[in-house]
């Protein structure tokens, strides 16, 4: 028997993250690095139909991006979907859910620093060996940020995703020009399996609205500020990727390379462009990188007050702590999934599937636990219901990828087990003693 755990809260009135900044955070966790990455990716995939995916993940983003955010403004607690989970279906579920953002979804932190250094090799004109070094430094100054606190990292991320919806708009000004639409023909040159493989990529575009209910209880007013920035972050990241994947389309055809965005600059910027596009695809990684970091450590703050990993994890689980600690472990992971990487010759995108295919997990029980937490019949309930039904169908895209949430998931049940084996072990006295402790 559980003994149920009460989420931390800020007053409506302490927060630090107010509407600009939420919005910003937001639309870096959302539009992130898959602007520089996907269009190769999901045009090989599925050609001009992988706008059709584009259009069904957006689509299908919305009830998920609703659901999450009504679960953030009415429960904002550090542990975010893991929470929402344990309060609805139980410590082993919400133990799964934590282990496949924390273990999981973190398997793209290497992905998203190697994205961005291929752009800046590629201007330099670099060699392989330079992608990696370069992606390697990347990672280090959100570690950094985020541990000195939101006081610093905050404005740094309003810079940083302003600089990204301007390499957007850059990147589609400078090439629609010279987009021809009857490249939109043959529409289907890999049938539907390839539009299905593209989606499954494109859950890695619009995964990120559960990576801000981490810091749910970091917002300013989150029943007001929470869903303004969710609708603000949804039109900005489905107008940009929906143009994007247009123009690679149709101003590229079948010819993209591995750095999209500075071919489609070529077309119209060319030597000036490529520069720019590097620069910034350098710094939207930084503040990609940023955004989920931050949700990382406070995820594995409250994995260790919730007693789901060590005790020594749970320092800076409360509202505004810095959570060093757990952020120590997740620089150790991103540089352990970095070796990783670069062992297997640096292919990502079986990284970028298994950190999709943890992100459906985690959207499947998020939603399930909305269904019996928010109000039956509210509009976020309805929102829940349809995101429920969305989360089976990417898992059924996700293939044999769901072997990583799977095996992530035994491991959460073995942990429970080993711990309710321990508690029965233990002297009566001793159990009675340590309830309230663990019921903070």
């Amino acid at each position: 028997m559980s003994t149920a755990v009460t989420p931390t809260r800020a007053p409506a009135d302490t927060g630090r993250i107010g509407l600009l900044l939420g919005s910003a955070l937001y639309v870096a966790a959302v539009l992130g690095t898959g602007i520089l990455l996907l269009p190769t990716l999901a045009t090989r995939a599925a050609g001009p139909a992988s706008l059709l995916a584009v259009a069904g993940v957006l689509a299908m983003s919305v009830p998920l991006a609703a659901t999450f955010a009504a679960l953030a403004t009415r429960h904002p607690d550090s542990g975010g979907v893991a929470t929402y989970v344990r309060l609805a279906l139980g410590p082993t579920s919400a133990r799964a859910t934590g282990y496949w953002f924390f273990f999981g979804v973190c398997v793209g932190a290497p992905v998203v620093s190697l994205v961005g250094a291929q752009y800046v090799v590629a201007m330099l004109g670099g060699s392989q060996l330079q992608v990696y070094v370069v992606g390697a430094v990347l990672l280090l100054p959100p570690l950094v940020t985020n541990a000195v606190g939101l006081r610093l990292s905050g404005p740094v991320q309003l810079v940083l995703t302003g600089a990204l919806v301007l390499l957007v708009v850059l990147v589609v000004l400078a090439s629609l020009p010279s987009s021809d639409p009857t490249a939109l023909t043959p529409f289907l040159p890999n049938g539907w399996s390839g539009v299905g493989t593209a989606a499954s990529l494109f859950v890695w575009a619009f995964a990120g609205w559960e990576a801000v209910t981490h810091l749910a209880g970091e917002f300013r007013d989150p029943r007001r500020t929470i869903p303004r920035a969710t609708a603000i972050a949804l039109v900005v990241v489905g107008v940009a990727y929906l143009s994007l994947q247009y123009v690679a389309v149709t101003a590229l055809g079948g010819s993209v390379s591995d750095v999209p965005l500075m071919d489609l600059v070529d077309v119209g910027l060319p030597g000036a462009g490529r520069v720019a596009v590097a620069l910034v695809a350098g710094i939207v990684t930084l503040g990609v990188l940023g955004a989920y970091v931050g949700a990382f450590a406070k995820l594995g703050a409250s994995l260790g007050r919730d007693g789901d990993l060590p005790r020594w994890f749970a320092d800076g689980a409360q509202p505004g702590g810095v959570p060093r600690r757990a952020l120590l472990v997740v620089a150790l992971l991103s540089f352990a999934y970095f070796g990783l990487v670069v062992a297997t010759g640096g292919d990502l995108e079986p990284f970028v599937l298994v950190h999709t295919t943890c992100m459906v997990a985690v959207y499947a029980l998020g939603s399930a636990a909305a269904v019996r937490l928010l109000d039956r019949g509210s509009a976020g309930w309805w929102c829940a219901v349809v995101a429920c039904g969305l989360s089976l169908v990417l898992a059924a895209l996700a293939g044999w990828h769901l072997v990583v949430p799977v095996a992530l998931g035994l491991v959460a049940v073995v942990v429970g087990a080993v711990r309710r084996f321990g508690r029965a072990r233990r002297p009566l006295g001793e159990k009675a003693a340590d309830v309230p402790a663990r019921s903070r």
